[in-house]
């Protein structure tokens, strides 16, 4: 009997949501029981946990889980911790839930580079990453640990400064600080332990893997069609972005002129199809690609 991978997935927010998507995406058909904790995959020898994103590094360097889906803060905070168990790798980013770690202090605080750190309490919930940054830029400074909201602690004057993830900036704004310096530029990642998890389930992993890049691959393109005199092939394939030698097909009972079929790795632009219109191409479409295997 094949073994059953298992796979763990933060159980509620933005990232739970693109993570189950990517799984969706991909062919898996998700048998959702009303145990929010444990799920189980109908085509593919394939559990799902559900749990804390916190717990999803440790679960998979203790073996519970054979892979895990967390943002990349979350796994180097717990690497740079040191995991117990089995050494971690990230095997795929995942190209969603961006996000960036920042130091913020308050308006008043004349901020001219790290140095202006040195001797500050700065509060953070990831007091590892944190201090792996003070040490590449040669700063003094406390990392102070502390969940939940860190961005009140120089306002209570439990810190004069904090370390913490910043999406739009309004949390920062509204208590009076702004964001100097970033330590981390961080999006979801696949994680799997260094050690081999034995035929059957590196089977599924390699599977996986491909099945992820071909839906990362399909969101990132776009399938471009137009019709053009023959005379303007070379014009047209030097406009289209990011593509490689495009598909060109003579059209039926039009003496001269070909339809033009290419994959755009790149955004295609009003300026672009602007352009393309500009040397002779008409009825130019731009669809979506739903599935590509590369």
């Amino acid at each position: 009997m094949t073994e059953r991978l298992r796979i763990a997935l933060q159980k509620s927010g933005r990232l739970y949501e693109q993570s189950l998507s990517l799984l969706e995406r991909s062919g898996l058909h998700i048998s959702k029981s009303r145990n929010r904790l444990y799920w189980r995959v109908e085509n593919l020898p394939i559990d799902i946990l559900l749990v804390r994103d916190d717990d999803i590094p440790h679960f998979v360097s203790e073996g519970i889980c054979d892979i895990g889906i967390v943002g990349e803060n979350v796994f180097l905070e717990a690497s740079y911790s040191g995991l117990k168990g089995a050494d971690l790798t990230t095997t795929l980013p995942l190209g969603f839930s961006h996000c960036k770690l920042q130091i913020a202090v308050p308006k008043n605080i004349a901020y001219e580079g790290p140095q202006s750190l040195a001797g500050m309490r700065i509060a953070t919930s990831y007091p590892r990453l944190l201090e792996v940054f003070l040490e590449e830029v040669g700063v003094d400074a406390q990392a102070f640990e502390m969940d939940g909201s860190v961005e009140v602690a120089p306002r209570l004057k439990i810190a004069e400064a904090i370390c913490d993830i910043v999406a739009t900036g309004a949390t920062l704004e509204a208590n009076g600080l702004v964001p100097v310096d970033t330590v981390l530029t961080s999006q979801a990642v696949l994680i799997r332990a260094q050690a081999d998890a034995g035929a059957d389930k590196e089977a599924i992993i390699t599977r996986l893997v491909k099945r992820f890049r071909g839906v990362i691959a399909s969101e990132d393109n776009k399938y471009i069609m137009m019709n053009a005199p023959a005379t303007a092939v070379d014009q047209i394939a030097a406009l289209l972005p990011g593509a490689g030698a495009p598909t060109v097909i003579p059209l039926f009972g039009q003496e001269g002129m070909v339809a033009i079929h290419a994959v755009c790795h790149e955004s295609v632009f009003w300026e672009t199809l602007e352009a393309l219109q500009e040397v002779g191409a008409g009825a130019i479409l731009v669809l979506p690609i739903e599935k590509m295997m590369l």
